[in-house]
């Protein structure tokens, strides 16, 4: 994204993960914010988001959020007390914590938290004091020392949750995250999805990449970095990562989708993946 503006993915996203608290039962994440963030002006094309490739977009959505929150909760119960949302956007876990000890640091661009700032205060959202806001240009600070002016102890074992940001950096911004995040105590891990390398996909899911990167691209915020499991492996290795699991759609399925009586699923369609990497 531009610096200075505020993400138009974002709220495409929220808007999404908005959708499935409304459209979706049961709910594969369960987001009381997700709604009231948007406001009164908020509506929903429910013959739009009936459209295969929309419903599985909002699926996604769902999931991937969930799947980062289930391993930031294991990482609670293992003592952890600090969670950073990188290129936080529209993210609500801060605004439902349910975790007394956990303090939240949300990282964005400043464009992105003043907007932001903005819905909270109109949808009357209470800001929690386990929540500290880290606006953050990456073309003049670093993510360490953003995160240290804002109070952040880098003695502490954390979670990292960095959802929807890979696709759109630079491969040298992702590597120096990565290196940033695995410098931190043992126990720090972070959640985090990335594109499947276009080459990589099926004539279907070609198709399928070719018309949400064009979408992404007209908003402004083009795809640019790419990995196939093997290379996000040795990104991860070489970044400093002890341990990590990557899942695609069929796991994740078995994980969230299984079993529903409404028959709903993540497409077989592999556009991406989800991954965790400990230190």
């Amino acid at each position: 994204m531009e610096t200075g503006r505020a993400s138009r993915t974002a709220l495409r996203v929220a808007m999404r993960r908005a959708a499935h608290q409304i459209l979706d039962q049961p709910r594969v994440l369960n987001d009381p914010i997700a709604v009231p963030l948007l406001g009164a002006g908020f509506a929903i094309d429910r013959q739009r988001e009936m459209h295969p490739a929309a419903r599985a977009f909002r699926l996604f959505m769902a999931a991937r959020s969930r799947y980062v929150e289930d391993q930031l909760a294991a990482a609670v119960a293992q003592g952890v007390t600090q969670y950073v949302v990188l290129g936080a956007g529209l993210d609500t876990f801060a605004y439902r914590n349910p975790f007394p000890s956990l303090r939240v640091f949300e990282v964005d661009f400043p464009a992105t938290q003043e907007w932001k700032r903005t819905l909270l205060a109109e949808a009357a959202i209470v800001l929690p004091a386990s929540l500290t806001f880290v606006p953050l240009d990456f073309e003049h600070q670093t993510l360490a020392a953003g995160l240290a002016e804002a109070g952040f102890d880098a003695c502490k074992a954390t979670f990292f949750g960095w959802l929807g940001v890979a696709p759109y950096l630079t491969m040298e911004a992702f590597q120096a995250t990565l290196v940033a995040i695995a410098q931190l105590p043992a126990g720090t891990a972070v959640g985090f999805d990335y594109a499947l390398a276009p080459e990589s996909l099926s004539p279907a899911g070609r198709t399928a990449f070719d018309g949400l990167a064009g979408r992404v691209a007209a908003a402004g915020e083009p795809f640019q970095l790419f990995f196939t499991p093997h290379t996000m492996e040795t990104e991860l290795r070489c970044a400093g990562f002890h341990r990590f699991e990557q899942l695609d759609s069929d796991r994740l399925n078995e994980l969230y989708f299984k079993d529903r009586a409404d028959g709903l699923k993540l497409s077989s369609v592999k556009l991406g993946m989800l991954a965790t990497a400990w230190v």
